[in-house]
């Protein structure tokens, strides 16, 4: 299909806007002469995968999108972090690792969460990071307390 496409055999191909916008910036031989129209007419959530039985790996992927998410609405990020490892605020002390043993939950040590962001960042840094280069809106993947539609459930 992408081959016909930007062979000139055919004029439009649709699927979700990630797919697009990544076939645009690594096929294409001029980006700017192809064109994403703004209307979505599907969705598709996209997020990490792991194999089927494996629950303990799964734990953790799943976790570490969480932390991600969680540290952007607690406004943690990779060039703060380090200075909010002696806040008063008991839900940032338990992120940090400071109090609580979420980490052992995990088979991980309780600094799991921080570490993520120190070296990765929050989810909105990853984001800007990663695909607001390539021209992917945030959208529906802002927090959802600025309009959004993500959340994390907390770390306990």
């Amino acid at each position: 299909m992408l081959n016909a496409y930007f062979a000139g055999r055919c004029d439009v191909y649709t699927t979700d806007v990630s797919g697009l916008i990544a076939a645009r910036s690594s096929r294409a031989p001029k980006a700017e002469d192809h064109v994403i129209l703004p209307e979505v007419i599907s969705k598709e959530p996209l997020g990490p995968a792991v194999r089927h039985g494996d629950d303990r790996w799964f734990d953790i992927v799943k976790w570490s999108l969480f932390a991600m998410i969680e540290a952007e609405e607690l406004e943690l990020s990779s060039k703060n972090i380090d200075g909010k490892m002696n806040s008063d605020n008991p839900v940032i002390q338990r992120f940090v690792g400071a109090v609580g043993e979420s980490g052992k939950m995990l088979g991980l040590d309780n600094r799991w969460a921080y570490k993520i962001i120190k070296q990765v960042g929050n989810y909105g840094e990853s984001f800007q990071r990663n695909l607001a280069p390539l021209g992917l809106e945030r959208g529906v993947n802002q927090l959802w307390n600025k309009g959004g539609l993500m959340y994390s459930p907390p770390i306990r």
